[in-house]
């Protein structure tokens, strides 16, 4: 079976992209400002992170209901060019994991079959997923940049989030309620806000 590549499985399972672009998007934000500000992390977790956050919702293709579970398995079912079999995995618990329960490496079975590094990978990149997820919550591309002040003694991440246009602020409830896995993985505090500008 030929593998595809991320974008063309979203082309192939997905009405309308532009909410799993933006989320990309706003995924790979987060991810640089936290590698530059709390926690360094390899590049070809990028990878991992960018197929996840493209393909988190492709599990509606075949039902809305639990459709983050039916992302994992359609991606592993079909499998992503240039990745290994481990690499799909970790892809594919972080669609998972997107949204829902927290990862359990006792009761979640393909979680369950990584290693103790992957599993942390899986929670990092989820964890910052679930909040991109959450910033297009409405799928209306409201946010224009992220960035994140740590403080060290504190332990606290702050996002300060910068709306597209400053007249139609978006709601960023959905965001602060899908943080937990983040403040799990980087185990710190998190504060989401608007820049009013």
């Amino acid at each position: 079976m030929v593998k595809l590549s991320a974008i063309e499985i979203l082309n192939k399972f997905s009405k309308n992209s532009s909410h799993a672009n933006e989320v990309s998007r706003l995924s790979m934000i987060i991810f640089e400002e936290v590698n530059s500000k709390i926690k360094e992390m390899p590049d070809k977790y990028k990878k991992y992170l960018q197929a996840g956050a493209l393909l988190h919702d492709i599990g509606y293709y075949r039902n809305s209901k639990a459709h983050n579970k039916h992302s994992m398995e359609m991606l592993l079912e079909f499998g992503l060019d240039g990745f290994s079999e481990t690499e799909e995995k970790i892809s594919a618990c972080i669609c998972r994991y997107h949204r829902g329960g927290l990862p359990d490496k006792i009761e979640h079975e393909i979680y369950n079959t990584l290693d103790k590094k992957e599993r942390k990978a899986v929670k990092r990149l989820a964890g910052i997923l679930k909040i991109a997820d959450g910033l297009d919550d409405g799928h209306m591309h409201l946010i224009k940049d992220i960035r994140i002040d740590y403080d060290e003694v504190n332990n606290i991440a702050q996002f300060i989030i910068t709306p597209t246009n400053p007249e139609f602020l978006p709601d960023i409830t959905p965001a602060i309620r899908k943080r937990d896995l983040f403040e799990i993985a980087f185990k710190c505090q998190s504060v989401l806000k608007l820049n009013q500008l």
